[in-house]
């Protein structure tokens, strides 16, 4: 086996290309106390929607996605490269966790390897990733169903194979990205601009103050929707269920290719 055809084996990504566009990101203010309402059985504070808020129209341009999370078995390779500690469940369910650092640093080794810029996504990018064109509430549209996620509510209380759930992809897509781990992204915490006032600055309580996106297995649907930011709030990441999912800038054009002369055509003459 040629080194080509190992590293096509070993470090594929399933590349989702998502095209420059419009992303309606986060949710209206004067929608916030319905929201609260509607995910009042969760438990969850209503000051804890109020950093979704504003709404706002952001240009987000093109990038890629990697169309599930990193799994057990890619971050494998990475540990026995870096000694690292060899992680822990089936190589086809999603690493879980991984620190913020230690997630960049499986960007670095990977976009090494394949020679191009592999990052984590900004939180941006991952909600135009999850959300589409459009305002929906989940990747998949704006109805929570049971079954298209693995979140607490299916009671399997663990992580399930990345893209199990194929019917909870998003517009473009991508799969995973409501439940099964919760995804790190290269954002810190910050309120939006124009964010309502009792919207705190920090987060201090926060383990990291990066983002985190979509939930994972232990949470409930309230972190399905497709606005509402989280974080790393407790040390231990693999019982928190904190992974994350690649991205890469856009590949490049492909130049068209250059006219092909026409040859030139004889002139016919006259008897």
């Amino acid at each position: 086996m040629d080194q080509a055809d190992q590293l096509e084996q070993v470090d594929w990504v399933d590349w989702v290309e998502v095209p420059a566009g419009t992303l309606l990101r986060g949710t209206p203010a004067e929608e916030l106390a319905a929201v609260a309402r509607r995910y009042a059985d969760t438990g969850v504070p209503a000051e804890w929607y109020l950093k979704e808020a504003p709404r706002a129209e952001v240009h987000v341009p093109a990038f890629r996605i990697a169309r599930t999370q990193v799994t057990v078995a890619q971050w494998a390779r990475f540990a026995v490269a870096t000694d690292r500690p060899a992680p822990r469940g089936p190589g086809v369910h999603p690493v879980v966790g991984v620190t913020w650092e230690a997630a960049n640093a499986y960007c670095r080794w990977l976009g090494e390897r394949l020679g191009i810029d592999v990052r984590l996504p900004t939180e941006g990018e991952w909600e135009r990733a999850a959300r589409g064109d459009d305002g929906r509430e989940f990747p998949w549209g704006d109805a929570y169903r049971t079954g298209l996620a693995n979140l607490v509510d299916l009671g399997i209380g663990t992580t399930t194979p990345v893209g199990s759930f194929p019917e909870g992809a998003s517009p473009f897509g991508v799969l995973d990205m409501a439940g099964n781990a919760d995804e790190w992204t290269s954002t810190l915490y910050a309120p939006y601009p124009g964010a309502p006032a009792e919207v705190p600055l920090t987060e201090d309580w926060a383990f990291d103050r990066h983002v985190t996106r979509g939930g994972a297995y232990r949470h409930d649907r309230d972190l399905a929707r497709c606005a509402r930011r989280h974080g790393a709030y407790e040390q231990n990441l693999e019982a928190i269920g904190v992974g994350f999912r690649l991205a890469a800038p856009a590949p490049a054009p492909t130049p068209a290719p250059a006219p092909t002369a026409r040859p030139a055509r004889p002139i016919d003459l006259l008897p």
